[in-house]
C-alpha cells in the first residue's frame, strides 16, 4: 500500500472576516473531508522559521498559534483517513505573496478556494472584531482605517491591515501568475449568505467530492445559514 505524503489537497484562503471560517466548518462536516486542527496553521506564511515578533495589541499571543516547522505541519495531516480529501484554512495565504509562491512550488496539484467579501464590509468587520476584543484602541473606523501604514511600520501583525487585505484584484492577479486559474475557485461572501447549499455543492464539485452531503453553512456556533427547502 502506498502511503500518502502528509500534505493538503486543498487550501481555503481568501480574506479574514470574509466567510472562510463558515465555509471551513461546512467542509469539515462533509464525510469525505479531513481538515486540520488548528484550522489556521499559517505554515506557508513562514519560510520554516518562526514568525516575526509582531508588536500590535494581542499579536504576541496570536503568533503562538503559528506552525512553522515542516514536520509539525506534516503531522497535522497524518490522522486523515485513507482516501479523504485533506485541507486547511488560512485566509492570509491569498494576501501574502511569499505564501503564494511557496504553495505554488511545493503543492503543484493543490486546489485553492478563495473567499472574498466587499472590501469595505470586510474591513469594517475586521475593525469591529478587534474593537470588540478590546484590542483596537481607535473607536472610529475611518480613523483606524487610515492608521494602517503607521501600524505596519510599527510592526503590527497582518490582521491589522484593514485596507491591504481587501485588495483581491491584485492578490488574484499575482496568484494566477503562479497557479493555473483552473485550480482556483473564487467564492463570494454573499453566496455563502444567500445560497449556502448551492455554494457548498459548487465548492464540492470543484474539489471533486460528493455533492449534497452538507445542507448548511454555519454562521457561528449557534446561528447557521440554512438552505431553504
Amino acid at each position: 500500500m502506498t502511503t500518502r505524503v502528509p500534505r493538503p489537497d486543498f487550501l481555503l484562503v481568501g480574506a479574514p472576516k470574509a466567510g472562510t471560517s463558515a465555509l471551513h466548518l461546512a467542509l469539515a462536516a462533509h464525510p469525505d473531508v479531513f481538515v486540520t486542527t488548528p484550522k489556521e496553521p499559517k505554515f506557508w506564511l513562514c519560510e520554516e522559521a518562526p514568525p516575526p515578533h509582531w508588536r500590535g495589541p494581542g499579536d504576541r499571543h496570536s503568533q503562538q498559534e503559528w506552525i512553522w516547522e515542516r514536520q509539525a505541519y506534516a503531522d497535522l495531516f497524518r490522522p486523515a483517513p485513507e482516501g479523504s480529501l485533506r485541507g486547511e484554512s488560512t485566509p492570509f495565504y491569498l494576501w501574502h505573496r511569499g505564501a503564494q509562491r511557496r504553495i505554488a512550488d511545493a503543492l503543484p496539484d493543490v486546489r485553492i478556494v478563495a473567499v472574498v467579501r466587499d472590501p469595505i464590509d470586510r474591513a469594517y468587520s475586521n475593525w469591529m472584531h478587534l474593537w470588540s476584543d478590546g484590542l483596537e484602541p481607535e473607536a472610529d473606523f475611518e480613523t483606524a482605517f487610515a492608521l494602517q501604514d503607521r501600524r505596519i511600520a510599527a510592526g503590527y501583525a497582518p490582521f491589522w491591515r484593514y485596507r491591504d487585505l481587501g485588495l483581491y484584484g491584485e492578490q488574484l492577479r499575482d496568484l494566477f501568475e503562479l497557479v493555473d486559474p483552473a485550480r482556483v475557485l473564487v467564492v463570494r461572501y454573499r453566496d455563502i449568505v444567500d445560497r449556502p447549499r448551492e455554494t457548498v455543492d459548487r465548492t464540492c464539485r470543484f474539489l471533486g467530492i460528493r455533492e449534497g452531503q452538507v445542507d448548511r453553512i454555519p454562521r457561528d456556533n449557534s446561528r447557521p445559514y440554512v438552505a431553504p427547502g
